[in-house]
């Protein structure tokens, strides 16, 4: 069911180091969250087009924090798109998997003492993954989009947008190196979480 309380706001160019985006803003004023939608040529055409969910990670987008792969997938998947000179990223405002900035700071710190990352969010109060999808329905329909080329790990990526009534035609793998930082992180979201990381 579409969530009436996210709409459209603008739109307007935005120049990359990866290549000319337009950057599509909406708010959702139910949870009070801003989320953008990158895009670039037709992405209307009604062919598959590569597309990414990627939910806000302040730490690995913008601090480049080495504890998990985010701000890599980021960077990787703008990079796709650019390379493909048609594509659709979605930054959904959800930090830490639903848990917010600062729980996911309080997070950090239990796996400094030796938890994984679904250990440290259940011991806070919260469930390993609390993200909220719908707010993508408004937003592929306002852009017209009918069919995508999924970059992800993460199945429940893939149902996620079919059930806002995209079709998924692919799902493409989105790899980057591990670290010593974040080798326990991969492998919880790969133990615990279902994520794909074959090659």
């Amino acid at each position: 069911m579409s969530r009436v309380a996210v709409s459209f706001i603008e739109s307007s160019r935005l120049p990359t180091a990866w290549g000319e985006f337009d950057i599509h803003g909406f708010e959702d004023t139910e949870f009070n969250k801003e989320h953008v939608v990158l895009t670039m040529g037709d992405v209307a055409s009604g062919q598959p087009v590569l597309a990414r969910i990627h939910s806000e990670c302040l730490t690995g987008d913008a601090f480049f924090s080495m504890r998990c792969d985010c701000g890599n997938q980021l960077h990787a998947a703008l990079e796709a798109i650019a390379k493909e000179g048609c594509g659709a990223l979605f930054y959904l405002r959800q930090e830490g998997r639903g848990i917010g900035l600062l729980n996911k700071i309080k997070a950090y710190k239990l796996q400094d003492a030796g938890a994984d990352t679904v250990e440290a969010n259940e011991q806070l109060g919260f469930g390993a993954d609390i993200r909220d999808y719908s707010m993508l329905r408004p937003m592929v329909e306002h852009l017209g989009l009918k069919s995508v080329r999924l970059m992800t790990n993460n199945p429940r990526k893939v149902a996620a947008m079919e059930q806002q009534g995209v079709k998924v035609a692919e799902r493409v793998a989105l790899h980057t190196d591990s670290n010593p930082h974040n080798e326990k992180y991969l492998q919880t979201k790969a133990g615990k979480l279902g994520h794909m990381f074959e090659r």
